[in-house]
């Protein structure tokens, strides 16, 4: 590392303490039914111990996310140095590039290999936001924060808002905090707005990227605001059925490797595989995200229009989707 490279806190390996106290506090008020949510002791521990080895892999595996970063920084257009003003453009450039990120991780499932660890587990509270991919680091998934490098955000500046982007979220995991005052919902991501990017009702599907800012839901049309009325049911379409981090953390990228060398199949095909929306399938006996949402149309013509579900299912039409 360059002598004049700028220094930043590791603040998530220094959260690690924050975290263990709230998920602990939160568990035992919800326990004692003093709070809404739901904890179940395998699942919770699940969650906790892929958070540890999401800290090991970065801390073993960071460095080649940082190398292609510092190799992109030789190409910047410019060097905005670092001061109090440029962290605070970078958080706010991170966070839109962050949106896109987000976005791309739910419909290129090649990165969703990495991302569906976060959506397994079937609940919602602290310990869900410390359930995190270990393969991060060998995705490439880093290629999509290039750009910012190239505007001249030093990649360990780009590091650390980015914590301070995921420690934000932290936050928002949680069923005990229902609604905030409106102002608040309208611009930032909250417990409501991430609740729905964790549901697996159709009209939740793919929706509510944020990070920080709600604001690019909204700019880009993937908001879905939370339906009181309707229990949210927290997951994957088709559910893990498994308390095995290693079978947890890679189980999809083996079966995208899988399914992307099986026989019989065009190039195309294969590489739809690894790089089309999860749900893809060669012979069409998988369902997307749109497929189901379409289908739920058709079976309940009522929620058509409805925000996240086409206007008319596909038996009908064509799907219009968020």
């Amino acid at each position: 590392m360059p002598i004049d490279a700028p220094t930043f806190p590791l603040i998530l390996a220094w959260a690690v303490p924050f975290f263990a106290i709230t998920v602990a506090l939160e568990w035992w008020f919800v326990a004692r039914g003093k709070v809404a949510g739901r904890y179940e002791t395998k699942d919770a521990l699940t969650s906790m111990l892929m958070g540890f080895g999401n800290l090991v892999s970065d801390l073993a595996m960071g460095f080649i996310s940082l190398a292609v970063l510092m190799w992109a920084w030789q190409f910047r257009l410019i060097d905005l140095g670092v001061s109090l003003p440029v962290i605070l453009l970078a958080l706010i450039a991170q966070d839109f590039l962050y949106y896109w990120k987000h976005r791309a991780a739910h419909r290129i499932r090649w990165f969703w290999t990495a991302h569906v660890v976060h959506h397994s587990s079937e609940h919602y509270n602290l310990s869900t936001a410390l359930r995190q991919p270990w393969n991060n680091h060998f995705t490439g998934f880093v290629l999509l924060s290039t750009p910012l490098v190239f505007l001249g955000i030093h990649p360990l500046l780009l590091g650390f808002v980015g914590a301070i982007n995921l420690l934000y979220q932290y936050w928002v995991h949680t069923e005990v905090i229902k609604k905030l005052p409106h102002w608040f919902e309208a611009v930032m991501n909250t417990p409501s707005h991430h609740r729905v990017h964790h549901g697996t009702n159709p009209q939740y599907l793919d929706s509510n990227y944020a990070g920080i800012f709600i604001i690019w839901d909204k700019m880009f049309g993937s908001f879905v605001p939370e339906d009181e009325t309707t229990e949210i049911r927290y997951g994957l379409v088709k559910n893990v059925g498994t308390y095995n981090p290693i079978k947890i953390a890679f189980a999809e990228m083996y079966a995208a490797v899988k399914d992307a060398f099986g026989p019989q199949r065009s190039l195309g095909a294969r590489l739809k595989y690894l790089f089309a929306p999860p749900g893809y399938s060669h012979d069409g006996s998988r369902l997307s995200s749109a497929d189901i949402k379409a289908a739920y149309v058709a079976a309940n013509p009522h929620m058509a229009g409805r925000p996240g579900l086409p206007s008319q299912s596909r038996e009908t039409g064509p799907a219009v989707s968020d």
